[in-house]
């Protein structure tokens, strides 16, 4: 997870927002190394050990709605790189074709098996693989839709010299913006104009402090965060 030279930098992020969360991880080669270590030796774990939970899921997806049970959509990650993310499916065939790109509380095109994968994020299990290839790591910042990093400011394109996470404390923090975006008419441009500034503002600060015993609270947190959800 090293990072590539200024000059070798995407042209939109090599400007003077970005430059100082550059030259900060520039210093944390040693940390960044023993993180992609971690995210290659973990995610092989978890998958060997959750191989039955794929099992279980898989034959609950297939019962519960026609469908494939995998769902890929293109995500924006490290330097801007577009990729398939992994998850399971949980809602109804086309549903981005059908709707806003973020969903909202009780969103009707969620299947029933789909709300309780959601609930407890056993949705993410599969991005395990997207981290095991480098596309994304453990803990950082939630790859965005190509329609949404076109708002991104200068600044927010920091986010970017890092691989997306499956988490961070801006995904837990924001864990319920479901329920803001289903009181809003246009959710698009609620979720634009009043979450995805927000997030990022805590997702670069998160940049700022990164070490890799944050990365540990994080997941911690996120653990506890998922068996504390309530009906």
């Amino acid at each position: 997870m090293l990072i590539k030279r200024w000059d070798k930098l995407p042209a939109d992020m090599r400007n003077d927002a970005v430059r100082p969360y550059y030259e900060l991880l520039r210093k944390k080669v040693v940390t960044l190394l023993i993180k992609r270590l971690f995210d290659i030796v973990m995610s092989i774990v978890l998958l060997v050990v959750l191989s039955p939970v794929f099992l279980i899921v898989y034959l609950f997806i297939k019962a519960d709605s026609k469908g494939p049970v995998f769902y890929r959509q293109e995500r924006v990650t490290q330097y801007g790189k577009r990729f398939k993310i992994f998850k399971f499916r949980t809602m109804v065939v086309n549903a981005d074709k059908n709707g806003s790109l973020v969903t909202i509380n009780n969103d009707s095109r969620v299947t029933k098996i789909g709300k309780k994968l959601r609930k407890y994020r056993l949705d993410e299990i599969p991005q395990l693989l997207n981290i095991l290839t480098g596309d994304m790591t453990f803990v950082g910042t939630r790859p965005e839709v190509p329609k949404y990093v076109a708002y991104y400011t200068d600044e927010m394109k920091a986010t970017l010299l890092l691989p997306a996470g499956v988490t961070s404390k801006a995904s837990i923090e924001y864990k319920n913006e479901e329920k803001i975006l289903k009181e809003a008419e246009v959710s698009d441009e609620v979720y634009v104009e009043r979450i995805l500034g927000e997030k990022m503002r805590i997702n670069l600060v998160a940049i700022s402090v990164s070490s890799f015993f944050q990365d540990i609270f994080c997941l911690a947190n996120t653990i506890s965060s998922v068996f504390s959800v309530k009906d």
